[in-house]
């Protein structure tokens, strides 16, 4: 898994390891997390989106993935 950095005020670097659906997000002033089961159709469009701390706040945090600190 690798992390890569993203242009976001929120966060700052996400990964995704699709052997576990995983998806890693790190955050500018909260550290990072690890998402469950996580589709990497999600993961991709994460990515691709104009925003992604908004993209991440409809489609992770409010679609009740459940996660860890790390």
């Amino acid at each position: 898994m690798n992390w890569k950095s993203v242009s976001s005020s929120n966060l700052s670097e996400v990964g995704y390891d699709a052997t576990t659906s995983t998806l890693y997000v790190r955050f500018h002033n909260s550290g990072a997390y690890a998402y469950s089961n996580v589709p990497e159709s999600i993961y991709n469009g994460l990515m691709a989106a104009a925003s992604h701390g908004s993209y991440f706040d409809t489609n992770v945090k409010k679609a009740g993935f459940s996660y860890r600190k790390i």
